[in-house]
């Protein structure tokens, strides 16, 4: 993998806050599995929390409730067959890792994997709320540890020369928009 900076936990927020497209690791009892969420977004400074919608009939769902915790991990344009692949395909029916040739690498963390090609990873722990996993598919993690890639993610803010670097957002149907150029306006 890719040489990776620790990112300060309340500032940990900043690697979702721009809207990307997730890929959500889990592991449990031996198995593993990778899906594609839309659906996650920064939820607390201190301590850092997040949420994601991930629904309860998805193997993920079932490795993260079993094991208490998951990986988001915000991946690069450079992956974005593989992001299509396991977001279209179940962990139930084949090994997403085998099938679509996703690398991993060891969390700090937990014990669900790190996704190379990423540009941003959040360690986290599953926060139980019942109501909310229930009713919405909804589930609230505190963030343990979190890394970026530091050639496009310094002093908490984003920055890509380099297109194959660029966070996706998922619009369906098979399509993205890579993140632009980012400008000020003070």
């Amino acid at each position: 993998m890719n040489s990776v900076e620790a990112v300060d936990l309340k500032k940990s927020y900043l690697l979702l806050n721009h809207g990307p497209v997730t890929l959500v690791s889990s592991a449990h009892a031996g198995r593993t599995n990778v899906m594609a969420a839309s659906w996650a977004m920064p939820l607390d400074l201190d301590p850092a929390k997040v949420v994601v919608v991930i629904d309860r009939q998805t193997l993920t769902r079932e490795l993260i409730e079993a094991s208490g915790e998951f990986v988001l991990n915000v991946p690069a344009r450079a992956i974005a067959e593989q992001v299509l692949a396991v977001g279209s395909n179940s962990g139930r029916e084949l090994d997403k890792f085998a099938a679509f040739g996703v690398r991993t690498a060891p969390a700090s963390r937990v014990a669900a994997p790190l996704i190379e090609g990423c540009v941003g990873w959040l360690e986290c722990r599953l926060i139980p709320e019942a109501h909310n996993q229930q009713r919405y598919d909804l589930l609230i993690g505190e963030v343990l540890a979190a890394w970026a890639d530091p050639r496009v993610f310094r002093k908490g803010r984003w920055s890509f020369p380099d297109d194959s670097l660029r966070t996706l957002h998922y619009v369906a149907g098979g399509s993205f928009f890579a993140t632009g150029e980012m400008f000020d306006v003070a």
